[in-house]
């Protein structure tokens, strides 16, 4: 066989002598898929025209305040026993999340050590990466998966060790020995010479058997490697959410974290905006986002499927009075989480 060093690059084959690759950069990144014959324009889905919200009760709300309180070792129980409530105001809102699913392709240069195998590198073009089969995870499932294309392989000498199969010892930098451990390099102990290195201060590196030299890791001694054209596919699933304004009542970090209701989802090859939804800035943030990802995500890869949920975040500001003071606290998400800052009977507390 001819020297493949002399033929080939130390790192990696030029795509110009690989069919089919001869004006196409190997290592350029994401490529584009192709366009479709013809376009697909996304279709309204059916938007359910009742988005009635059930209330917070006085009990469930008291029940929660009751719950939140014994999860404190320093609150006293009193204002939960003993408050009485006298206003409960909702402040609901809405998270909107979009999902785009996509897959996206990518080639690169690789290689490892060659075990024998047949170099496929012939006449023969080699297909485009698009036209590789591929198969795809669930829907909105994360996954990538590394092909190596077929009539791309090569066989070439080892770039790290230049086909000797070895390289230098990382342990003892190609000395063959290390410190003694027992000594400290010193060749004496508190007892005179040191019967570990025999008084020399160093010892044989464990790691190479006193060579300074060990096996290449590129090419695991074997000297040469096999070369190909790697096909990365990458499956992903790209989520933004939408909450709105700042909640007056709520912070912003728990508004994010809140338990949400399931009113709507809907999924499609593209999606259609929502019509019809109560909250204005909510539908207005579902077609920006909508037009964002299939502008976004087009360019550099193929869009499988988008979805859209809309969550009800239930908030009820819960005022109650106590020790002739009014205070209160907020009742948030679909597991009634209780928000209160300014808890009014607290106590410190030593945990032994």
């Amino acid at each position: 066989m001819m020297n493949s060093a002399a033929m080939y690059p130390p790192l990696f084959a030029p795509a110009a002598n690989i069919p089919g690759y001869g004006d196409y950069n190997v290592s350029g990144g994401y490529l584009p898929p192709p366009m479709p014959t013809e376009p697909i324009a996304p279709q309204p889905g059916s938007i359910p025209s009742d988005w009635s919200i059930p209330a917070l009760t006085e009990d469930e709300a008291r029940h929660a305040f009751k719950d939140f309180v014994s999860s404190h070792c320093c609150y006293s129980s009193s204002p939960a026993d003993d408050g009485v409530i006298t206003a409960m105001e909702p402040h609901n809102t809405y998270r909107y999340r979009l999902e785009t699913f996509t897959e996206a392709r990518s080639t690169d240069w690789a290689h490892k050590p060659y075990e024998g195998e047949v170099a496929d590198h012939n006449p023969q073009q080699a297909p485009q990466p698009w036209t590789v089969h591929a198969t795809p995870p669930n829907l909105f499932t994360d996954h990538t998966q590394e092909i190596r294309l077929p009539f791309t392989s090569i066989v070439k000498d080892c770039h790290t060790c230049v086909a000797t199969g070895k390289e230098q010892c990382d342990a003892c930098k190609g000395s063959g020995h290390k410190s003694c451990s027992v000594c400290n390099g010193s060749g004496k102990n508190t007892d005179g010479d040191c019967t570990n290195c025999s008084a020399r201060g160093k010892v044989k590196c464990s790691d190479c058997k006193g060579e300074g030299m060990k096996d290449c890791k590129t090419c695991k001694g074997t000297r040469r490697l096999l070369a190909y054209i790697q096909l990365k596919v990458e499956w992903k699933n790209h989520v933004e959410d939408y909450t709105g304004d700042q909640n007056p009542v709520l912070k912003s970090d728990k508004l994010r974290s809140a338990n949400g209701k399931e009113l709507y989802k809907n999924n499609q090859f593209l999606l259609y905006p929502l019509i019809g939804f109560p909250n204005p800035a909510m539908a207005q943030a579902s077609e920006r986002l909508i037009k964002d990802h299939q502008s976004k995500f087009s360019q550099t890869s193929r869009i499988l499927q988008q979805r859209q949920t809309v969550e009800l975040i239930p908030i009820t500001k819960v005022v109650y009075a106590w020790k002739g003071k009014s205070h209160f606290y907020v009742v948030y998400g679909n597991n009634n989480k209780v928000s209160d800052d300014d808890y009014p009977a607290t106590c410190c507390c030593t945990i032994l």
